[in-house]
């Protein structure tokens, strides 16, 4: 079984048992103060196993299903039989990597809490799209839009909605997920990002 797999049950798993039980939930949650104040670090991690609610969860797992196995593919290619840790390493670094700027803002608000593997999975979207820059991502299953030109405006949009900071949405996490999830790679395989670009270039 894929590690992408693996992934999407403990995460439904864990976020199903949180719906009806606030107390594992707020076990779970990202709390900046907590973090700061109590060493509670375990929840860069564990946020990203809850979900607001059923929808949240969907989404984020249908996501992470659609494009996670691609990138395990793309690992095996260039990474061998370190693939499947060095994707697991990807997920988990990126959780801690898209909410390091939250934590850092927030980590003295005693009631900012965030959930959600939006972070992680930004992450892994923009590791496919390294690899496949022109490769058709589908809207409600209907329009179809080159993964590049999808990114740069969920991109865009990901910026300015941070910066409004006015909709309980962590888009911050989805931006710096999704760069987090180019750069790590690249660090592994430089040569990706000259494919990438000769991609581009070529198209």
């Amino acid at each position: 079984m894929s590690i992408t797999i693996y992934i999407i049950i403990i995460s439904c798993i864990v976020s199903i048992a949180a719906f009806n039980n606030t107390k594992l939930m707020s076990q779970l949650i990202f709390d900046p103060y907590a973090v700061k104040h109590r060493n509670e670090w375990w929840r860069f991690v564990t946020s990203g196993l809850i979900h607001a609610d059923y929808f949240h969860l969907l989404i984020n797992m249908f996501v992470l299903f659609s494009f996670g196995m691609a990138v395990e593919y793309y690992y095996s290619t260039v990474f061998g039989h370190l693939s499947s840790f060095i994707f697991i390493t990807l997920y988990i670094s990126s959780l801690f990597a898209s909410s390091l700027s939250t934590y850092y803002r927030h980590r003295n608000s005693s009631t900012y809490r965030s959930l959600g593997a939006s972070g992680a999975v930004s992450a892994v979207v923009f590791t496919s799209i390294l690899f496949n820059p022109y490769s058709k991502i589908y809207l409600y299953a209907i329009i179809g839009l080159p993964g590049i030109l999808l990114g740069i405006i969920y991109l865009g949009y990901s910026y300015y909605m941070s910066k409004q900071d006015n909709d309980h949405i962590n888009h911050e996490a989805h931006l710096h997920g999704t760069i987090y999830g180019m750069l790590f790679t690249i660090v592994f395989r430089p040569y990706l990002f000259v494919n990438f670009i000769q991609q581009l270039i070529n198209f």
